[in-house]
C-alpha cells in the first residue's frame, strides 16, 4: 500500500465530523436503520448501525455515543433489558425508544427506566427529525452548561471566584443556570461574600458577555441621585441640569445592570424600578416621554427582604419580580475547606505585586483557619493585605496578624475546667468590629474597609450595640 498525499480541502469535512454528535441506530430492519440514518446524518449526526442488541453493546464499548436511537422489539434481548444495559454503559447518552403502535405501556415503562423519549411505529421522517433536533439541542446544551461550569471553577486570579467546597459546587452550577438565562436573579448574601463577582460571572459567562456590565451601588447614593443615574433626566429637570443624560438602565443596552445593596431602595424608587423591568421602558426625571429599554437586572443584598416585605421596607411585587431565580452565597465560615485555597490565592497575588514572597507561620495560619471571618472573603483579603504590608520579614507570625484574630488566639477563654468556653459568634462579630474601631482611633470608615464590610452595615451594627447598652 502506498502512501497518497490528501489536500488540506479534502479533510475538512473530516475535521468538522468529529464535532458532530454520535447516533447510535439500533434496529433490526434495515431499510428503518437506513432512512434513520439519511435523517441523522442532514442534522449533523454521525450514525452508527446495529441491528442487534449485542451489536448494539460492542459499538458502546468502542465508540463515544451520546445518543440511541433502540427499536423496543428486538431479536434476543428484550428491549427493556437493552436499555438497562445501553444504560450502565453509557449513563449519559439519551435513548429514544421506538414502539409498534398499540405498544405505547412499554415505551411509558422504557422512560421510567431512563429513556429520554419515545416514538411509535409507524413514525414519519418528519417526526424523527424533529424528534431528533430537540436531541441535537438539549445535548448541545447540556455540554455548554458543563463546559461553563469547568470554565468558573478553573478561573484563577484576581477578580476569579475561588472555592471547591460542596457548598461552592453548588453555587457553579446555579450561575451556569443564571448565565444561559435572561431573567432577573436575586444574589443572597452577607456582606464580603463576593455578590458583585459572581454577578460579574453571571454575565461574563453568558450569551452578552460583549455588552455593558455596569454595577449600581443603591446603598452609597441618597435616592435623587439614584433616580437620575438610573433613568436619566433631561435638561433643566432641576438646578445644576444644564445638559440631559442618559440613564445607566438605558446605557446598558443589550447588558447587564448589576443593583448592590438593593434593599436599600426607598420605596417609592422601588414602584418607579418594578414599572420599569415590567414595562421594558423608562421615563427620565423631568420628561414626558418614555424610552424603551433592552436590559438585564441583578440584584444583591445581605439584607433578609421577606422580612422588610413584612415590614413594609421593601414592596413585595418588587421582590417577586426580582426573585425569578436566586442564588445563596455561603459565608466563609461555612465553607472552611476554601479558607487554605484563598489564603494561598491572595499571598501569591501580593508577591508577584511586590516581588517579594512571604510565608505564614504555623500558628498564625491556624489563626486565620480557626477565625469565623465575619467580613467572609472581603475581611480575609484585607487581613492579609494589611499584614504583608506592616510585616518586615519573610515570615508572618500572629503577633502580625490584625489585633482581633492575635487576640482570640492567644487568649482562647476558658470555663475553669480546662475547656474552652464557646462564645457567641454575634458576640465575636462584635468585639471585633469595636477592637477594629478602637485600634484605628474611631475611624469608622477605614474599619468597614478593613473588616470587609460595607460602612451602610457598621453604622446599623454600631447602632444596634447601643441600643443593646
Amino acid at each position: 500500500m502506498t502512501a497518497t498525499a490528501v489536500s488540506p480541502t479534502l479533510l475538512t469535512p473530516q475535521i468538522e465530523a468529529a464535532n458532530f454528535l454520535n447516533l447510535l441506530i439500533v434496529d433490526d430492519e434495515r431499510s428503518i436503520r437506513e432512512a434513520c440514518r439519511e435523517v441523522a446524518l442532514s442534522l449533523g449526526f454521525t450514525p452508527h448501525v446495529a441491528d442487534s442488541a449485542e451489536h448494539a453493546y460492542r459499538l458502546l464499548q468502542t465508540q463515544t455515543i451520546d445518543a440511541v436511537l433502540l427499536d423496543l422489539r428486538l431479536p434476543g434481548a428484550g428491549g427493556l433489558e437493552a436499555l438497562r444495559q445501553i444504560k450502565a454503559q453509557r449513563p449519559e447518552a439519551l435513548v429514544i425508544v421506538v414502539t409498534g403502535y398499540g405498544t405505547v405501556q412499554s415505551a411509558v415503562q422504557a422512560m421510567k427506566n431512563g429513556a429520554y423519549d419515545y416514538v411509535t411505529k409507524p413514525f414519519s421522517m418528519d417526526e424523527l427529525k424533529l424528534l431528533l433536533e430537540r436531541v441535537s439541542s438539549h445535548l448541545k446544551l447540556k455540554t455548554e452548561n458543563r463546559m461553563l461550569r469547568e470554565k468558573v471553577k478553573s478561573k484563577q486570579g484576581y477578580g476569579a471566584i475561588i472555592g471547591r467546597s460542596p457548598e461552592m459546587e453548588k453555587l457553579y452550577r446555579i450561575i451556569a443556570k443564571a448565565a444561559n438565562s435572561s431573567h432577573p436573579v436575586l444574589i443572597l448574601g452577607e456582606s464580603g461574600t463576593g455578590k458583585e463577582m459572581v454577578a460579574r460571572s453571571i454575565h461574563y459567562s453568558g450569551p452578552f458577555r460583549d455588552k455593558p456590565f455596569i454595577p449600581v451601588d443603591c446603598g452609597s447614593l441618597v435616592p435623587t441621585l439614584i433616580e437620575s443615574e438610573l433613568f436619566g433626566y433631561v435638561k433643566g429637570a432641576f438646578t445644576g441640569a444644564n445638559q440631559a443624560k442618559d440613564g445607566l438602565l438605558a446605557i446598558a443596552e443589550g447588558g447587564t445592570v448589576f443593583l448592590d445593596e438593593v434593599g436599600e431602595l426607598p420605596v417609592d424608587l422601588q414602584a418607579k424600578l418594578l414599572r420599569a423591568i415590567q414595562e421594558k421602558e423608562i421615563r427620565p426625571v423631568g420628561s414626558t416621554r418614555r424610552i424603551p429599554i433592552n436590559v438585564r437586572i441583578l440584584a444583591a443584598t445581605n439584607r433578609d427582604l421577606e422580612q422588610a416585605v413584612m415590614e413594609g421596607a421593601f414592596r413585595r411585587d418588587l421582590y417577586f419580580r426580582l426573585n425569578v431565580l436566586s442564588l445563596r452565597i455561603p459565608p466563609l465560615r461555612e465553607r472552611r475547606d476554601d479558607i487554605p485555597l484563598l489564603i494561598m490565592h491572595f499571598l501569591e497575588r501580593l508577591a508577584r505585586s511586590s516581588v517579594l514572597e512571604k510565608t505564614l507561620s504555623d500558628e498564625a495560619y491556624k489563626a486565620l483557619l480557626a477565625y469565623d471571618w465575619p467580613g467572609n472573603v472581603r475581611e480575609l483579603e484585607n487581613c492579609l493585605e494589611r499584614t504583608w504590608a506592616f510585616t518586615s520579614g519573610p515570615v508572618i507570625h500572629v503577633p502580625d496578624l490584625p489585633p482581633a484574630i492575635a487576640k482570640l488566639h492567644n487568649l482562647a477563654p476558658s470555663n475553669g475546667n480546662g475547656h474552652n468556653k464557646i462564645v457567641p459568634m454575634a458576640e465575636l462579630e462584635k468585639q471585633t468590629i469595636l477592637n477594629a474601631i478602637a485600634e484605628l482611633n474611631g475611624d469608622k470608615l477605614q474599619a468597614a474597609r478593613l473588616l470587609g464590610i460595607g460602612k451602610t452595615t457598621l453604622y446599623r451594627k454600631l447602632k444596634d450595640y447601643s441600643a443593646q447598652a
